[in-house]
């Protein structure tokens, strides 16, 4: 499939799918979307047959070949550097988070999956999970006490390559709901409003029924 190609899976449950969209929407990459949807078991053969590493995202731009999500991103930001803050020590902060988020929190990943039409409200949560939730919002506050004002995202105004990394995880705790902050809660509303957010649940919520997984629709025991 020659020309520039984003390849994604399904919009409702692919979080790691939902980063590399971001990032590429931000940069306002010349790119078309194409979704792969997944199939059991795994690997999805349609999957194997494009992507190097078997995984999406993978994007093919202007000769260029990226197949992790943050490598995407940092791909997107040499193209639109706006994608980092601006500022070196808050730059060297938003790469952090974003790399933490990329290579952790397995306790929430495994426990409260993203599933954007689902309401697992009450369930999932596990030790493991619980934990993984109180760093995620003891960094959120930490990242917005000394980079977030006058805007309502982590490093204040502007919806950068860290919000997009997390984007998912707000995504997990509407569908979960565990006991969030005040300004989690401010956080997640500001994200799910976000233009790109909101156009990929709408996406998302078109997608057809056949797509489904047991597996991402049936919730945990309580």
């Amino acid at each position: 499939m020659p020309g520039n190609h984003l390849f994604i899976a399904n919009r409702r449950t692919s979080s790691w799918s939902l980063r590399g969209w971001l990032a590429v929407k931000l940069a306002d990459l010349d790119v078309a979307d194409v979704v792969i949807p997944l199939t059991r078991p795994s690997p999805t053969p349609a999957i194997a047959r494009v992507s190097p590493n078997r995984t999406l995202p993978y994007l093919e731009h202007d000769g260029a070949r990226i197949w992790d999500s943050l490598a995407i991103v940092e791909y997107c930001a040499e193209i639109a550097p706006a994608l980092w803050p601006a500022d070196r020590i808050a730059r060297a902060a938003s790469r952090s988070i974003a790399a933490e988020m990329h290579a952790g929190f397995t306790g929430l990943r495994r426990s409260m999956w993203m599933n954007l039409g689902a309401d697992f409200a009450g369930l999932g949560r596990t030790k493991e999970a619980l934990a993984d939730i109180a760093r995620i919002e003891a960094l959120w506050a930490d990242t917005r006490a000394r980079f977030g004002a006058g805007g309502p995202y982590l490093f204040g105004p502007v919806f950068c390559a860290a919000d997009a990394m997390y984007a998912p995880v707000v995504a997990r705790f509407l569908t979960w709901k565990p006991e969030l902050t005040a300004a989690s809660i401010a956080y997640c509303a500001a994200v799910r409003d976000h233009p790109l957010v909101a156009a990929w649940y709408d996406a998302a919520a078109r997608e057809p029924d056949s797509w489904k997984l047991p597996e991402y629709e049936t919730p945990p025991a309580a």
